[in-house]
């Protein structure tokens, strides 16, 4: 099988990993920078195109979009969709994940649990949205934000206030979220492939922040999590369409609540808290599924 990862950047463990599991079972892999891709978007014969070369050839594609690339990424995707290759995870599902109010949004229809977050554009709704959150202390949250970057703990109803004023002045678009205290600072990546969870860490904020992210200090170790929990994370995963999600949980008093839904997971976290060969099972994912023009929209239908 030719699989191509789109990466920028063929260095990073996740992708290294990749390429060191499918060249190991015998594939034949290419890493391509995304931005260098190129289309030519034609009725009955689209393509696409890197440094001069003709990437018709290829039976799946795995996409490590960047977030702040989500757009051209995408479109990149997108373009291979047009062509037949099989992609782990689809254009429309990643776009769905990364848009963090649209994704809380399709999560709450299929009626998964959530903290309690608002969102308003108005000044003057400020106050009435704070008080929808249900009283400080109180997450603020930038909504093309990643990796814990444009998170904020705002302690009094004030200080919420004065940070959301301010962003709104910059014309930033910010939500405010409950904040989950019984959580300890402790979140659990979930991450799902297909229709089950297939590995599971907890995420432990460091001493004095808020924030798990391994990329904000915080340390993963190995975790058991419920039959709620997996069972949330699969329909969190499922009602975005992704195949492959690392859903982040929270453990709270009413149950398992959905934090947010990563369609580009790292590896290296999740194969070292949990012991498991993760991009093993991808490429095994790829082996079973992919087929030419296999490519539709999952989902929810908006």
């Amino acid at each position: 099988m030719k699989i191509i990862i789109l990466s920028q950047n063929e260095n990073l463990y996740s992708t290294k990993r990749l390429v060191e599991e499918a060249t190991g079972r015998g594939h034949e892999v290419r890493v391509i920078h995304t931005l260098r891709c190129y289309m030519n978007v034609a009725s009955h014969k689209p393509s696409i195109h890197y440094k001069g070369e003709d990437l018709s050839d290829f039976d799946a594609v795995i996409p490590r979009i960047a977030a702040s690339i989500t757009f051209y990424g995408t479109a990149v995707l997108r373009q291979f969709e047009m062509m037949g290759v099989f992609p782990l995870n689809e254009s429309v599902a990643i776009s769905r994940s990364r848009d963090k109010l649209r994704a809380l949004q399709l999560l709450s229809r299929k009626g998964i649990g959530l903290p309690v977050t608002g969102f308003a554009r108005s000044p003057d709704d400020i106050e009435d949205l704070i008080q929808l959150a249900g009283g400080p202390p109180f997450v603020l949250k930038l909504l093309e934000g990643t990796q814990g970057i444009g998170v904020v703990l705002a302690e009094s109803r004030s200080t919420a206030k004065s940070l959301l004023e301010a962003f709104l002045e910059l014309d930033v678009n910010m939500m405010v979220q409950e904040y989950i205290k019984e959580a300890g600072g402790a979140d659990i990546r979930c991450f799902v492939l297909g229709r089950k969870v297939v590995a599971a860490m907890k995420r432990q904020a460091k001493e004095g922040e808020f924030r798990s992210n391994i990329h904000r200090g915080g340390h993963a170790e190995y975790v058991r999590i419920t039959p709620e929990e997996r069972k949330t994370a699969v329909m969190a995963a499922q009602a975005l369409g992704l195949n492959v999600a690392g859903v982040d949980i929270l453990r709270s008093n009413r149950g398992p609540l959905v934090m947010g839904v990563n369609s580009s997971p790292g590896l290296k976290g999740i194969e070292k808290a949990s012991g498991k060969n993760v991009a093993g099972m991808l490429i095994e994912f790829i082996e079973k599924n992919a087929r030419p023009c296999r490519t539709h929209t999952k989902g929810i239908k908006e």
